[in-house]
């Protein structure tokens, strides 16, 4: 199950109302070549009126359907435990890049093309005009930011600029902005959609966009603003997306690995293929990892404190370890899409859609699950899933019928974009719902462990896997489970069950369960990790068992 965007796609808007303009158009023409000439020139006046107010009341229409889904208009702040929300300052700033650094946390408004700063103590919202953002004058458009990110420095921050073709540098000490013109673009979009931004150890920059199969390359001693001057180009290799469309294979982000002089490029043709490049800077060579045929939309990428390389598929629930010395791959999946997405109706096969990667403390990885409506946590090191639940939702994203559905509480809140953790916080934008907000990494009201983690299973036959659920407060828990032998994370064609579906625990109880794993004959003999833990609504706590079916 996909959701439903193109109702709120900026351009399919502006279609509708060149639709409605030229019907218009066209009723005005047949009426008029059949009037007598004294009778056309007594009713130009009025029929020029009513065009015109015709015209007026379909250009607002249209930016009234733009607004209601894109600029939070109805939105509530929402909270629970972990998470706070915060409103913007300005109507309509449909948020998306975000970072942190001591002055406190920056973003872009992607609709205003404003860099705007937080300071946390104060509450206060500081703005800076980012000197030409044509989509601010367009009542339909934005022109979306995906990456706002300090250089090694921490003088300037780089942000993306997906309209213009630009990428921008701002001096936080003078206040003052440069622009680059990215040197390439696409025939069929206009633009090469800039979107992921990286740093060497001397601080030049790497950038890639998502129309064209370019790593660019800016020497910053050598760029001049205003123009590509100090921008390279390398070109990507494509060949094994060979007999696909061209247009449909796509790049999706970029990390500089500053140990061993490496740039890491995610590339997919979405649904049909995937691939992760590796470029080794000093010998201008390329390497091809061609992923598994149910892998086929890598995006996000990050290289952890170990030098392991993490990457999303944003085409299912899955996020993978890549061995970049051996090119292994470790697959996890997130916890199934939440009833809660859809009214509180189960719908079978919907994807959480996992997206981009950041650093959260103690070595964990953070990543965010954009139609799972969640922020999750996971530690590598003891195999550890935690998702926190954001608490607003847009019925206007999602299957949200209101017959079947309680669509008060139904669809997402666009969570796209978030921070590297710092102090304590994990901030994030709501690009839909003209909010930001942080989630709290605060003491957990539950854990999750079990004595085996580990284990192979025959096809056709049971194992008992066990799990203890530890208290630190009073709760009521639902179990969950998820595999990775479905790109959705269900168990088919095998299945299990928990001795209990649901606890309830005070604090300081100790709770032992079963889960039965039941190896289906049909399924493929190989590794699969299984997802098994507790959810409470506001957060889920799962514990990664590896089975090996032989």
């Amino acid at each position: 199950m996909h959701y439903n965007y193109v109702f709120g796609n900026p351009h399919f808007l502006s279609s509708l109302f060149i639709l409605s303009s030229a019907t218009i158009i066209l009723m005005f023409f047949v009426q008029f070549q059949n009037l007598p000439i004294y009778a056309q020139e007594q009713n130009i006046k009025s029929q020029n009126d009513d065009f015109e107010s015709k015209m007026l009341e379909s250009q607002k229409a249209a930016i009234s359907r733009y607004e209601s889904q894109f600029c939070g208009s109805d939105s509530r702040v929402n909270s629970n435990l972990y998470v706070e929300e915060i409103k913007t300052s300005l109507k309509c700033e449909m948020p998306l890049a975000i970072t942190t650094d001591d002055k406190g946390i920056w973003y872009i408004s992607t609709k205003h093309g404003i860099l705007l700063n937080y300071d946390i103590n104060s509450r206060k919202f500081t703005k800076y005009i980012i000197p030409v953002w044509k989509s601010r004058d367009i009542p339909t458009d934005s022109s979306q930011v995906w990456e706002l990110k300090n250089d090694p420095s921490g003088k300037n921050l780089w942000f993306t600029d997906e309209k213009q073709n630009r990428i921008w540098k701002f001096d936080k000490d003078n206040k003052s902005f440069e622009m680059f013109l990215v040197p390439l673009d696409s025939s069929l979009f206009g633009t090469a959609y800039p979107v992921s931004i990286d740093f060497d150890s001397r601080g030049n920059v790497y950038f890639v966009g998502i129309r064209t199969h370019s790593l660019f390359i800016g020497d910053v001693s050598k760029m001049k603003n205003g123009t590509s001057s100090g921008i390279s180009i390398v070109d990507l290799p494509v060949g094994e997306f060979k007999g696909m469309e061209t247009d449909l294979v796509s790049v999706g982000s970029i990390v500089f690995d500053k140990k061993n002089s490496v740039v890491w490029i995610s590339m997919l043709a979405f649904g049909q293929k995937g691939a992760i490049l590796k470029y080794d800077t000093i010998n201008n060579l390329f390497k091809i990892y061609i992923l598994p045929s149910d892998l086929t939309s890598p995006v996000g990428l990050l290289l952890d404190s170990n030098n392991d390389l993490w990457v999303t598929d944003h085409g299912t629930n899955i996020f993978f370890k890549f061995d970049i010395t051996y090119g292994n791959i470790t697959k996890y999946t997130t916890s199934l899409a939440s009833k809660k997405l859809f009214g509180g109706n189960e719908i079978k096969g919907a994807y959480t859609l996992p997206y981009w990667l950041k650093n959260g403390v103690n070595s964990t990885i953070l990543f965010n699950e954009h139609t799972g409506n969640k922020i999750a946590r996971f530690d590598p090191a003891n195999e550890i899933l935690i998702e926190y639940w954001i608490p607003s939702q847009n019925k206007l994203f999602g299957p949200c019928n209101p017959i079947t559905n309680d669509i008060n509480n139904c669809g997402i809140g666009n969570i796209l974009q978030f921070a590297d953790e710092k102090d304590g916080k994990i901030w994030f934008t709501e690009w839909s719902e003209n909010k930001i907000g942080y989630i709290k990494n605060i003491s957990l009201p539950f854990s999750v462990t079990s004595s085996q983690n580990t284990m192979a299973i025959k096809r056709g036959e049971s194992k008992e896997i066990p799990l203890t659920i530890y208290a630190n407060e009073n709760v009521n828990l639902n179990m969950i489970s998820s595999s990775t032998s479905t790109p959705t994370g269900d168990l088919t064609p095998s299945s299990g069950y928990f001795s209990e579906n649901s606890i309830m625990l005070q604090k300081g109880d100790k709770k032992r369960l079963s889960f039965i794993m039941n190896i289906s004959p049909d399924q493929e003999r190989g590794n699969y990790v299984l997802m098994l833990g507790a959810d409470n609504d506001s957060v889920s706590v799962s514990k990664a068992i590896h089975i090996l079916v032989i």
